[in-house]
């Protein structure tokens, strides 16, 4: 049987892309210091690093500075709670990075909750925000995005 994948729109495809390397890295902070992981905490924190600095960060920026201002021009964004949590998420993600990036302790709780945070945070975009944004946007509007999505 073939597995099926989300049919994305090409020009958000990089920032799925980008997802998919997060569920990688949301993975291995729910399972660090446990018997299911197969990377120490300190790879586990650079996979973390290589993943959000700077590439994260700019995820979180295309998404917030050019995807929700154009989605905003098609879709009543203020009666829709996902865009809202989606936004709160982000501010929950950039501080939990921020923990367990610039701390010297280890805190293996605030890793696992971070990677518990960062899965449902990709998800919910990949299966409730994205769909939303492609049958709001037309064509062209998501055509003329592409070049800010990379």
């Amino acid at each position: 049987m073939a597995k099926k994948g989300i049919n994305r729109h090409e020009s958000l495809k990089p920032l799925s892309r980008h997802h998919m390397i997060g569920l990688h890295v949301a993975l291995k902070l729910k399972r660090a210091g446990t018997e299911d992981s197969r990377w120490s905490v300190e790879e586990i924190k650079q996979d973390t690093k290589e993943f959000w600095d700077p590439d994260g960060q700019e995820h979180f920026r295309e998404e917030e500075e050019i995807l929700l201002p154009a989605y905003s021009l098609f879709a009543d964004i203020e009666k829709q709670p996902e865009i809202t949590e989606m936004l709160l998420e982000h501010v929950k993600i950039r501080a939990g990075m921020d923990e367990v990036l610039n701390t010297d302790t280890v805190n293996l709780a605030q890793m696992h909750k971070l990677g518990i945070l960062l899965e449902a945070h990709i998800r919910k975009e990949e299966r409730v925000v994205f769909p939303m944004i492609e049958k709001a946007l037309p064509e062209e509007m998501l055509v003329e995005l592409a070049p800010y999505l990379e």
